[in-house]
């Protein structure tokens, strides 16, 4: 038995160590190969609460070790992407439910690899208004100087002339969904230049927090970056504009608007343009209507034949203040950066609150909007809204 039992424990002792020199082998072959692809989602963020346009978006590393990455949403798909960035837009509606995001990746040397995030629904304590009014008010001083941290008692808002109650009230570096959309028409030409640097440093003195679109349009319309994007890619497709073609100013707003969304928190969109539209598919009272049933505070810089343009000024003063934003007049291309520092400060000084109106019936009429604030402030905000009927 002694002898029997001595050899069976010499054989287990020889099987070990052979296991465990195979185990460092197979280490050690791992360690020598180069390291598997991987794909992560970016955007949506886990846990995240989704409701109107959605940014989708995956990175898979090392770069080009992917053909193409399909996402799918609760178990359909949305957009297949056959090269880098891979992203693409999907609508998740008004309602705020939760979702399934699954991005898959088709790598070049074979096989597939999958990220998946799930977002948050409303729970039972948890819900969404769609029928709350968000308003963004600019606070200034008699000095021109914007004025931040007063609290939500020096703010009274009255929808018709009937004082409502204030459900939610923010301040200080909000949040800020911000869509730049740059006017690359043939007039252009001359001003490429200061425009490229003033919009680079602009886009790189906006804090980390906010989400930024930059778009470009001439007689048509082109998406340089999108919210997720890092700001060295988005500084890349600056340096790429060229100056060409008419300009289509009604139709990046309204689109502007429409990559806005529905989201909650504060939105604006900033067009630079020099010229009146020449080109757009709308109208200005389809912009007019857009803009009523939005909560976007639009803003417009004029630089060069512009300023020499009187129907032009007429325009971007029609379409800016009922928003509560401004236009913004640079006499020469020299100018563009304080015009951008201005805006900036100005979007770091804002507050946003909330109401549900006491009248809450649908009926498409036009509602006015009035907000005052303790002291001797100059307040601009949104004029109104439309109640569109839902649909």
């Amino acid at each position: 038995m002694r002898v029997a039992n001595a050899a069976g424990s010499t054989v287990r002792c020889k099987l070990a160590l052979l296991s465990g020199i195979v185990a460092l082998g197979a280490a050690i072959g791992r360690a020598q190969q180069p390291d598997a692809p991987q794909i992560r989602i970016r955007s949506p963020e886990a846990g995240s609460y989704l409701s109107g346009p959605t940014l989708l978006k995956a990175d898979v590393e090392p770069a080009g070790s992917a053909t193409t990455v399909s996402f799918f949403v609760d178990g359909r798909q949305s957009c297949v992407l056959i090269h880098e960035p891979f992203e693409c837009e999907w609508d998740a509606g008004a309602t705020v439910t939760e979702h399934q995001i699954r991005a898959v990746a088709t790598l070049t040397r074979g096989g597939r690899i999958v990220a998946t995030v799930r977002t948050k629904g409303l729970g039972v304590t948890e819900r969404v208004d769609v029928d709350v009014v968000q308003v963004t008010v600019t606070v200034m001083d008699g000095r021109g100087r914007f004025v931040a941290g007063l609290p939500q008692a020096a703010f009274r808002v009255s929808e018709n002339g009937r004082l409502q109650a204030i459900s939610q009230f923010g301040s200080e570096a909000l949040p800020l969904d911000l869509v730049v959309a740059v006017d690359i028409s043939g007039s252009m030409g001359t001003s490429m230049p200061q425009l490229k640097t003033a919009v680079k440093t602009f886009l790189g003195a906006v804090p980390s927090n906010n989400l930024v679109t930059l778009l470009a349009f001439n007689d048509t319309m082109f998406t340089l970056s999108r919210r997720a994007t890092e700001l060295a890619e988005r500084v890349k497709a600056v340096d790429r504009l060229a100056p060409w073609g008419s300009t289509a100013l009604y139709d990046v707003i309204l689109r502007g608007v429409d990559m806005l969304g529905r989201q909650n928190g504060r939105k604006a969109l900033v067009i630079f343009t020099d010229g009146e539209d020449q080109g757009s598919h709308a109208r200005i009272t389809d912009v007019e209507r857009r803009l009523q049933a939005s909560d976007v505070t639009l803003y417009m810089i004029a630089l060069g034949r512009g300023l020499t343009l009187e129907p032009l000024k007429k325009v971007m003063e029609r379409l800016v203040v009922p928003t509560g934003g401004r236009a913004l007049i640079t006499e020469s291309a020299d100018e563009l950066q304080k015009a951008f520092d201005d805006l900036l400060d100005e979007l770091s000084h804002q507050y946003l609150l909330s109401y549900p109106p006491t009248n809450a019936t649908r009926d498409g009429s036009w509602r006015t909007i009035k907000v005052d604030v303790d002291g001797r402030y100059q307040v601009r905000a949104r004029q109104g809204y439309r109640a569109l009927q839902a649909k």
